[in-house]
């Protein structure tokens, strides 16, 4: 039984949707959870042993010697272990990234998530963010928002934090990365990237963080109905 609404946050790379749910998730009091680095970490698992993510058999095969999934959000930062391993830092690398999306379109990899990250918010009081969390995951959530904004400004984003951990690509090719990355959620057969019927679209281009959360927890607050209107 759900003891507290869901709350659905979806939108492509560099939208900002991961920061504003962690942010949104603490001032509400609830449990953020990052499907994206899930997605990473089994990408990362898929490369550590050489498969092919268009393989199926080979992907059902990983899910199910997958081992055991932790996520930990502490501060700003969410902390991964597989098994006892933590992989943190490999799995927020553009490579990571690029498997993520690969392993993205395998059916075995997307079930066994789904059914992950259901069991990790079924009860609600949560804050979930992705890119078919209002649509597959959770399409009853209480609350459900597309973050959004221009393609530059997205390309700069991305930009600035890879210069910031000391691994940035021109951004010309930033922009680029993320252009693909785009065309592979929209186009994917499995749970592409759409907005959700009955979703709120922000667009982040022109607001800060504080912003994004303000307007959010202004629209949850309002209740459901409130959340819905325009």
């Amino acid at each position: 039984m759900r003891t507290a609404p869901i709350v659905a946050v979806d939108g492509p790379a560099g939208a900002g949707k991961s920061t504003v749910a962690r942010r949104l998730a603490a001032r509400l009091g609830f449990t953020y959870v990052d499907s994206g680095a899930m997605y990473r970490t089994v990408g990362l698992a898929a490369r550590r042993r050489g498969l092919d993510p268009e393989d199926e058999a080979a992907m059902n095969r990983l899910m199910e010697g997958l081992g055991r999934l932790v996520l930990r959000t502490e501060g700003e930062r969410t902390r991964v272990w597989l098994d006892s391993e933590e992989v943190s830092n490999e799995i927020r690398t553009p490579e990571a990234g690029e498997w993520a999306s690969r392993v993205s379109r395998s059916q075995a990899v997307r079930e066994g998530l789904k059914g992950f990250q259901r069991r990790m918010g079924e009860a609600g009081g949560v804050v979930m963010e992705g890119r078919d969390i209002g649509t597959v995951i959770f399409p009853d959530a209480e609350f459900k928002f597309f973050l959004t904004a221009s393609l530059e400004v997205r390309g700069g984003r991305r930009h600035a934090e890879w210069a910031f951990k000391g691994g940035a690509a021109p951004l010309e090719k930033t922009i680029e990365e993320i252009e693909k990355r785009d065309y592979n959620d929209r186009s994917r057969h499995l749970a592409p990237l759409t907005v959700p019927a009955d979703a709120i679209t922000v667009d982040t281009s022109d607001l800060t963080v504080d912003e994004v959360v303000d307007l959010l927890s202004r629209r949850i607050e309002a209740g459901p109905s409130g959340a819905r209107a325009e």
